[in-house]
């Protein structure tokens, strides 16, 4: 088969796929949904005022985030000077067009972070939960349903979800953008290992996926370009070391997203324990 035909039949699957799924999550709304924060814009000018939403979902099932702000632990910025600006009372969730603002004085890339507690629970039929199991990559959790003889029984999550976002503020610096490549500390997060915002833009954008401090082999990572996010346009799963590498993004809002769960013992309410975890960035139309 020619390898633009083949590459044609890739893409159909995984949008097919990714339509499958999104439906799923419209019949019941479950974890699934990918989370991030969403900056009005991702390169700004010192000083200026920028309001931010907590978005939720994809395609025709993108809303704002109704999560409540008791199940908010961490809202803040590292900024270049490796200070830490704690932006939780910048909330206003539900107001008419944001659920929060940032205003950063000096220039530098800041790395907004966000993370929820643990305490929403999913419960879905066996056959949904398999899909979601399914669609997420998580193969581990599939091959324990299968071990266990449990691929028939419905399944149950507490979630929480992690989010980071990186903010340009002013022009790039080289000496203040360190933070963008360094890990954070949070449970499961994705770090990428070559500055989008550097120039010149390498050709490729390596990313490692860290989980409860180690690196995390076969976790299936998604790219999505959010003015057109019908469908990922890149899905790869971590090597050995915890690595994937996607083609550079140039222009536009972009995603990065991974999903990761782990057996909960039995004496708690649901089977597993899912954090949720993304990674935003995008390119200004023209620089501040």
């Amino acid at each position: 088969m020619p390898a633009p035909f083949r590459q044609r039949l890739i893409d159909l699957r995984r949008a097919a796929l990714f339509a499958a799924m999104a439906s799923l999550i419209a019949a019941n709304s479950a974890a699934a949904h990918d989370f991030w924060v969403q900056p009005q814009a991702y390169w700004v000018k010192p000083q200026a005022e920028t309001t931010v939403t907590l978005q939720v979902g994809h395609g025709p099932f993108r809303q704002r985030s109704p999560i409540p702000l008791h199940r908010i632990t961490r809202f803040m910025a590292v900024a270049p000077d490796r200070g830490v600006i704690d932006l939780r009372a910048n909330l206003h969730l539900g107001a008419k067009t944001e659920d929060g603002a940032f205003r950063f004085r000096a220039p530098g890339a800041y790395v907004i972070v966000f993370k929820t507690d643990d305490h929403a629970q999913s419960f879905l039929p066996a056959i949904r939960f398999n899909d979601y199991l399914n669609f997420e990559g998580l193969t581990l959790a599939l091959e324990q349903r299968k071990r266990t003889h449990q691929m028939d029984a419905d399944g149950s999550e507490n979630y929480s979800r992690v989010a980071k976002s990186i903010v340009q503020v002013g022009p790039p610096v080289p000496a203040s953008q360190s933070r963008i490549t360094e890990p954070l500390g949070l449970p499961l997060e994705i770090v990428p290992e070559a500055n989008p915002y550097s120039e010149p833009r390498p050709p490729t954008l390596p990313v490692c996926v860290i989980f409860e401090g180690r690196r995390l082999a076969g976790a299936l990572i998604m790219l999505t370009n959010l003015e057109h996010d019908a469908a990922p346009v890149e899905m790869h799963r971590t090597d050995r070391a915890g690595r994937a590498r996607f083609k550079m993004p140039t222009n536009g809002y972009w995603l990065l997203n991974v999903v990761w769960t782990k057996p909960q013992p039995m004496s708690r309410d649901t089977d597993f324990e899912t954090t949720f975890s993304s990674l935003s960035f995008g390119f200004p139309s023209s620089r501040p």
